[in-house]
């Protein structure tokens, strides 16, 4: 365990990225007092997740578990034995339930027999998809997004039934404690406040310490890379990318200097600039897609206009689920109407 080189954040100029190295898989880096970065990989594009390990008295907080593999597990076991000091993990945080941060809070939890901590509806979203709950199913996707005119290259054949939750997910815990919007939790002595945010997921519960300078961001807000947004079959007219919009505003309230700790990318100086960022980002993308509504598009079309590379089936999943939210965002302000054909496909088209 050792102390990553800092440098002087300059705000003004725009994000600043003090540890400019990541932690190996096995390693760790304090960032901020009593908190260290931990990095583990992940088996899909976006190949790698940040965890946290937080002092705590005479124990240890994890926030957030990683995928639920064997590797991930053999990871945490050499971080135990090399790391802990003799300390027992005393408590799990979990920021939301995709399966890179929930994936083995049920693991460790029986590990260290540890409360895990989640949003209360967080934690119902992960009992659907364990159960496979219609529509929390693949199955459930697809048939939302053919609603939409998706298409894929073989449609008469079967898709895969294994969602990456079941995946990512090999169990999950009988209970959880609950985190509210909020509250404050003592670690080492410090108050870190619950910061919920929505769109992303559920009831995403990113953690702030004001002592310490220091936010926990989870996927609300990355450096680099723009958070998914997606629209649910369980709630398929629902406005997640207005949520998060306004989730994004209020996580920007937290202190101009304050150090954010992404699950995605390098722990990085400038949440207002980033969130100004974002927000520009995702209006630049609202104005592009009402300008291709001029003509009635179907949203496979319209994902076209959002995602112009080549996409493959995960991919594919991802972005037409963005792509419906930004379409319902507009309709939802009545800057595009939508229409169901005799052909029972939507399609949409500036009012």
């Amino acid at each position: 365990m050792r102390l990553a080189a800092k440098v002087k954040p300059r705000l003004a100029d725009g994000p600043e990225y003090p540890h400019a190295n990541a932690p190996s898989p096995a390693g760790l880096h304090e960032v901020a007092p009593g908190v260290y970065w931990l990095r583990m990989p992940l088996p899909f594009a976006l190949d790698h997740i940040n965890l946290w390990l937080l002092a705590d008295g005479a124990g240890w907080t994890i926030v957030d578990c990683g995928f639920g593999d064997d590797l991930t597990r053999d990871l945490w076991r050499r971080i135990f034995a090399s790391h802990l000091g003799g300390r027992p993990v005393t408590r799990i945080l979990v920021t939301h339930f995709h399966p890179d941060h929930f994936g083995l809070a049920a693991w460790l939890a029986q590990e260290w027999d540890a409360p895990v901590l989640m949003s209360g509806p967080e934690f119902a979203s992960a009992q659907a998809w364990d159960e496979g709950r219609d529509p929390f199913t693949r199955e459930g996707h697809i048939a939302m997004f053919r609603q939409h005119g998706l298409r894929f290259a073989a449609d008469d054949q079967p898709l895969p039934r294994e969602t990456l939750f079941r995946r990512g997910v090999p169990g999950i815990p009988a209970q959880v404690v609950p985190l509210t919007d909020g509250q404050a939790l003592q670690v080492n002595g410090r108050a870190w406040r619950v910061v919920c945010g929505y769109g992303h997921s559920p009831e995403h519960a990113a953690l702030c310490c004001d002592e310490l300078g220091v936010l926990i961001a989870g996927d609300m807000v990355l450096p680099r890379i723009s958070t998914n947004v997606s629209v649910q079959p369980n709630l398929p007219d629902a406005d997640p990318l207005g949520m998060f919009l306004d989730s994004l505003t209020r996580h920007a309230e937290c202190d101009a200097g304050t150090l954010v700790l992404p699950s995605h990318g390098l722990p990085f100086y400038g949440l207002r600039e980033r969130v100004k960022l974002l927000h520009r980002h995702h209006a630049e993308r609202l104005d592009e897609l009402l300008r291709a509504c001029d003509e009635p598009r179907t949203g496979a079309e319209a994902m076209r206009v959002l995602f112009k590379r080549a996409l493959d089936l995960h991919q594919t999943l991802f972005a037409m689920g963005e792509t419906l939210a930004h379409l319902n965002y507009l309709c939802r302000r009545g800057q595009l109407g939508r229409t169901r054909g005799a052909d029972g496909i939507y399609r949409f088209m500036r009012s």
